[in-house]
Parts: C-alpha cells; structure tokens; sequence
C-alpha cells in the first residue's frame, strides 16, 4: 500500500541537523512526527508543499532565551521567533525564571526582566507546567529553573550577603522538586546583585540534586570581563563537584582591555572539556542587553536604553545624548531612568567572530521580549547567521550553521528526537530560502520580521507562514532533558 501522510514536502534542499552534506528530497509528516524522508513519489499527503529547491532544517532551536512569559502571551510575544523558523526555546536562564517563587510585587533587577507584579504566582514549577500546557504555546519550551529567583524568595529579598544554611536548603529542596516535575536544570546569574553574593560553596550546595535527577547546570557567570578566566574555571569547579555538564551562557570577552581574549578562553574550554563536559552558546552581534546597572556603566562603553518606567519615551535613545540634553553625567542619568534596561556594545567582533566559529559553540539570542525597543537578536539572530555569517561572510557553511541552530543543540541538552530531520524524529521543520535570508531587524528599528523564511512547524503543525504571520496554532510542549 502507498504511503499516505498528512503532510510531504516535495523537492526540498535537506539540512538534516547534523551538519552531513544537503541533499535533495521529500519529506513526509504524519501527526507530530517525520515519517519518511527521500524520493516520496509514491506516497501521498492531505496537503502538499512544494520547495522547488528551497532549503528544508529542523527548527530552530534557541540555546538562552527569556522567554519565561513570553509562552504563555501568544503571537504577539512569539512572532518574533516563530518568524526566525524557531521551534524550541531554552528558558530560565541567567538565574531568572518565573517559578519556583510567588511573589506580592515585582522582585528586584534583573528579575523584572520577565514579569511584573502579577506574574510571580507560580509556587512550584509543577504550576508553571500547568499554566504553559492550558495557555499553550507557538514553541516548545525546555526550562530551567532559576537562583536568582529562589534566591530573593528564601531570603525574603535580603540578598545582599551569604545565605545561611537554612536557606540553601530551602533552595536546594526547590530544585529538587523543580526537577522532578520537569524542569531540566538550575541556572544562575552570579553577575547580577541578587545572585553575586553567592559563594562557589553555595551553588554547589543549591544544584546538588541535579546529579541524581540528571540535570544540566547554566551560568551567566561571575565575571565576563577582567576575570573571565577565573569565572569559567568557577563553572568547572561547579560542575565538577556536582557531577553534572556545565553550560556558559552568551560566551563573550567583555569590555575594550579584554578584546581579542578568546584566544585564551575558548583553549580553556577546550582542556576542561577533555575531563568534564563544558559547553557554551553565544548571540551574534557585538552588543549585549540587560537592565540598566548605574555603578556598572563607563564612558567609552556606548549605552542604548531599552525601556525605563519612569521615562518610557526614552527607549531607543543613547545614554550620552540624554545625559547631555539633561546637562548631567551618564550615571547620573541612568539613575533618573530607573528601573530600566539597556544596549551596551561591550564585545569586539572579532571575537564574536571567533567563538561562533568554534565547533564546540551553539546559537542563542539572549533576546529580552518584552523590552519597549529591544536588542534585535530578539528579531534577528538565527537570518544573521544564515544569511551574513553563512552566506556572506562565510564564516562556516550553511550545514554547519544548521547543525550550531538545531542537531548539536538538542544533543547537548538532550532533547531526544528533536534538532534533526530523520524518520522518528519530531517534525519541527522550517521552510526557507538559502539564497535570501536574512535579519532585518536593526538596533535604531528592531522589531523587523526577517527576510526568507517562508514556513515553519512545530509538532507537524504550521505556526508561521510567509506573508501571513502567526497562523494562530499552538502546538508547543514542553520538552524535558533525555536522563537516561
């Protein structure tokens, strides 16, 4: 009997995930999961597409997101990403995430980053898996849950000293429990005030049940800049103590003294990875974005501001120029635009260049959705590294931009039957044109669809379609990391 499915997709450039050379051929989808890839002439489908040649890749899968909230708010939070051919994003990162903490007012920067007073209402992160499967949502969802936000919750917002014993326990029993009801690890932010005062010994002790749950630990680490060496031989320490793999967030050498300091980090990396498992994911631009920190800004470091509550109409301005107009000097405004969030080109592009490259990196876009004038990796990250990097820079071929954005992701995090297209695997899939993706969006005007993607699908599910938009569907789940 012929094959029947309820969806082919006919003459198609194949990227499979896994970086191997395209081919060209079918695809066939039956409910949520591929059925059949090759010469299909003789099956049929209810519908058929036909990719006259066009490049066919699993979603994308998006390696650090703040996302938290953005799941649950339909398309207009996630047109963003479905419209980059993103099927699956990683949240909880940074040590900020929406549960395990219920909160009666908006917790203290960079926790506003995700929700305001309102959201903090998820006393487990059981509920916040109820609430993600009843709203549903574009994009599958893999979380992690956050120090920060168990952190301000067990020391009652008293943050800025150790944590006592009695509170690393409760944080440690909120891991615990998190895990056992789907999360798949524990992140922290040591950079930012709520997580900084966190002792190595502390982390330890909060992600200890991750070893005998099997789940991943994820750093914004400590330090980014001067002590960068320090920091990531810290996450070495943690995972090694822990017994579990270790994941730097949005690698980078930050600040001007520190340009060109990737020769040294990405060796470092390297030779812990001969002994422990170290792995890391990065954005492809040389700003970065986060609230907007007074004591932490420099005058030769450009600053865009973002949203500020008390001054919204500033978003998208330059911190000098306010600072100027307002005949003060930059910190002095930044404290008058408080609480707010912010642009800073602290990275060299070489360097970006560099750690992209390496085979051990992983695409994130660290994308903050709910910023009044984002950073547009929030819009643009997975286009750029096809069209720029991929194809004009050509920096590494569009195979292995693929296998960065889908197969080597989900390996790494073990999402099982995700990132690839094979028979078995799930049918998240994005339809588009090699020759012409490509971001649009800019940092003067950042929420620009990209050029290029013609379709996307989630579960077997269209959630994106060229010149239509978000089709309305919301096929996502949540994925659990693979602990066997």
């Amino acid at each position: 009997m012929a094959l029947r499915c309820d969806l082919i997709i006919r003459d198609a450039t194949i990227f499979d995930g896994t970086g191997a050379p395209r081919r060209r051929g079918d695809v066939g989808v039956t409910g949520d999961r591929i059925v059949a890839v090759g010469d299909l002439g003789g099956a049929s489908a209810d519908r058929e597409v036909l990719a006259h040649g066009r490049a066919l890749a699993p979603g994308f899968i998006d390696a650090h997101t703040h996302d938290d909230r953005a799941v649950m708010c339909g398309p207009e939070c996630m047109t963003c990403k479905i419209s980059q051919g993103v099927t699956t994003v990683v949240v909880g990162n940074c040590g900020v995430s929406l549960s395990p903490a219920r909160f009666k007012r908006t917790p203290p920067p960079p926790l506003d980053l995700i929700g305001e007073e309102g959201w903090w209402r998820f006393d487990s992160f059981g509920d916040y898996a109820h609430e993600l499967k009843k709203r549903g949502s574009e994009v599958n969802t893999y979380a992690l849950v956050g120090h920060q936000t168990m952190r301000v919750e067990a020391m009652d917002g008293d943050v800025m000293r150790v944590a006592k014993d009695s509170e690393i326990e409760h944080m440690r029993l909120r891991v615990k429990n998190s895990l056992a009801e789907g999360a798949s690890g524990f992140s922290t932010g040591l950079y930012y005030p709520p997580n900084m005062h966190a002792t190595t010994e502390e982390v330890i002790a909060v992600a200890e049940p991750l070893r005998a749950m099997g789940g991943i630990y994820v750093t914004h680490m400590r330090d980014e800049a001067d002590r960068v060496l320090a920091s990531i031989e810290e996450t070495a320490k943690i995972g090694k103590r822990v017994g579990v793999p270790v994941w730097v967030s949005h690698h980078k050498c930050s600040m001007p003294e520190n340009y060109g300091r990737s020769t040294q980090t990405l060796p470092l990396i390297e030779a812990i990875n001969q002994t422990q498992d170290m792995f890391f994911d990065m954005y492809p631009y040389p700003a970065g974005s986060t609230v907007l920190m007074p004591d932490r800004l420099r005058e030769d470091v450009k600053v865009m501001i973002t949203w500020s509550i008390p001054h919204p109409e500033m978003a998208g301005k330059y911190l000098s120029d306010l600072a100027r107009g307002w005949n003060t000097d930059i910190r002095q405004a930044a404290e008058r635009l408080l609480p707010a969030g912010q642009v800073t080109w602290q990275m060299d592009e070489e360097d970006v260049r560099r750690i992209m490259a390496h085979p051990m990196s992983v695409i994130g876009s660290d994308g903050i959705p709910h910023d009044a004038h984002p950073h547009p990796r929030l819009w643009g990250t997975f286009p750029r590294v096809l069209g720029l990097y991929a194809r004009e820079l050509r920096l590494f071929s569009v195979e292995t931009a693929i296998h960065k954005m889908t197969g080597r992701t989900a390996s790494l995090f073990g999402m099982l039957d995700r990132g690839e297209i094979r028979e078995g695997a799930y049918a998240d899939l994005v339809l588009f044109d090699a020759d012409t993706v490509i971001d649009r969006a800019t940092f003067e005007d950042p929420k620009q669809t990209s050029e290029g993607i013609e379709e996307v699908w989630a579960n077997g599910t269209p959630t994106y379609v060229a010149g239509k938009g978000a089709t309305g569907e919301k096929p996502g789940r949540l994925v659990t990391r693979n602990r066997v």
